[in-house]
């Protein structure tokens, strides 16, 4: 679409969470309209699903700098930036404010349930380039149509888990045993959702690093609360590298979290069983049965916590054109970079426009969508892909290539930390890679 007819337009910016918000800082920053969509009735609606989460990522690695130029003229006190906040303080202390700031900007209860270019399906090639987007939008007054320059979609993936049967899909029976499985950290500081696991058998399956997570809270559930037992399931054949490196491990505060959960699995309110691949979930009168496919059964358990990733939600999608991964469902150019066999919270390179870009001209994914099925993601890296797809949406070209981003050799990874202390990042206390959201800065339920 050309410059003149699309000038007027507003980039719809789907989500309000870190990565969408900063997205429209930075289009605020480039004289464009933002127009952030938010299906929550609040910003950071997901983050805040897991308020009780310390990351471990710091404050000086969670604000984006658009953001805080927004911010800094209405008396915003910035926080401690050595400082590391839980969900709560992040969405309450940085996210809120600045979709206050952005204002009427941010539109709330709004769901996103499809995209597509305007009077032309998917298959449709002739005069395509030249008409803008149309965003579906449900709202409480009803269905409404958004049309658009751009869309940045930094939605997540944080609505939707993936099952815990092994092959992607729901095993046999999962569906009709919900009420009994959560897909999330539980906050076990929360008296009624104490309630639920004191004094029972848990099933976690998972492993990375939420279901580490959930392995320490669960350990100290069962040592304050007798009869309390975790089993843990493994689909892999053995524990192996799951604990990860250690004190060797390049980000020190999952290497943290590996050895409390270590120290967890060997207290003796956990057993573990590996080479677990789910096939169905079986309700009896003394709880649910877990049957893998090699004919195991488990004993009866109480409650399943189910941390076995996220994945994105594309359906909503499916009239624009769109070129993705097969496997990780990630766009193909950024895909190689991001494949969990090969890299760490450390060791991806900064990217943005260029690998983010889809055929549909003017549709980007951002953020933990972006990732797909990858389960590690890092808010730096989201701040620094909007950076640049808005730079390649304004049409500074120079700017959308460049590379505002270096790294620590360390890695700066947002996760699922266990922390007592606020600033116990490297001290033994934290986590990493396991919270969600996620979107967002983490990414929970790693496998």
């Amino acid at each position: 679409m050309s410059e003149t007819r699309s000038s007027g337009l507003p980039v719809v910016v789907v989500g309000a969470g870190p990565v969408g918000l900063a997205a429209a800082a930075h289009l605020l920053e480039r004289g464009l309209t933002p127009l952030v969509l938010e299906a929550g009735e609040r910003a950071g609606a997901s983050v805040r699903q897991w308020h009780h989460v310390r990351l471990f990522s710091r404050w000086a690695e969670l604000v984006d700098p658009a953001g805080e130029k927004l911010l800094a003229p209405t008396g915003w006190q910035a926080p401690d930036p050595d400082a590391y906040p839980t969900g709560r303080e992040w969405a309450q202390r940085y996210l809120q404010p600045l979709a206050d700031v952005l204002g009427d900007a941010v539109r709330y209860r709004a769901r996103v349930v499809g995209v597509a270019r305007r009077g032309r399906d998917l298959v449709v090639d002739a005069g395509r380039e030249g008409e803008p987007l149309t965003v579906h939008v449900e709202t409480r007054d009803g269905e409404q149509r958004i049309t658009a320059r751009a869309v940045i979609d930094a939605s997540g993936t944080w609505q939707s888990p993936n099952p815990l049967g092994a092959d992607g899909l729901r095993a046999a029976g999962e569906r009709a045993a919900a009420e009994r499985m959560v897909h999330q950290v539980p906050d076990l500081t929360d008296p009624r959702v104490r309630s639920r696991y004191a004094g029972k058998r848990v099933a976690v399956a998972g492993s990375g690093h939420s279901a580490l997570t959930a392995l320490v809270a669960f350990a100290e559930l069962a040592a304050a609360e007798p009869g309390t037992h975790v089993t843990w399931l493994l689909r892999r054949g053995q524990i192996g590298t799951t604990f990860g490196g250690g004190d060797t491990d390049q980000l020190p505060a999952r290497g943290a979290l590996g050895m409390r959960a270590a120290a967890a699995a060997e207290a003796g309110h956990i057993s573990t069983v590996t080479g677990f691949r789910t096939t169905a979930v079986e309700q009896t009168v003394d709880g649910l049965v877990l049957v893998a496919d090699d004919g195991r059964r488990l004993d009866p358990v109480a409650e399943v916590v189910v941390l076995t990733g996220f994945r994105p939600d594309l359906s909503w999608l499916s009239e624009v054109r769109l070129d993705l991964d097969p496997a990780l469902q990630a766009p193909r150019a950024l895909a190689p970079l991001i494949d969990p066999n090969v890299h760490s919270c450390g060791s991806v390179h900064p990217h943005g426009a260029r690998e983010l870009a889809q055929p549909e001209p003017g549709v980007f994914l951002v953020g933990m969508k972006s990732y797909g099925r990858a389960p590690t993601f890092l808010a730096l890296t989201g701040y620094e892909q909007v950076r640049s797809v808005v730079a390649a949406i304004a049409g500074d070209q120079e700017a959308a290539e460049r590379v505002e981003l270096t790294l620590p050799e360390t890695g700066v990874c947002g996760g699922a930390g266990v922390f007592d202390d606020p600033r116990a990042g490297t001290s033994g206390d934290g986590g990493c890679c396991g919270a969600p959201t996620g979107p967002v800065e983490v990414a929970l339920g790693a496998r």
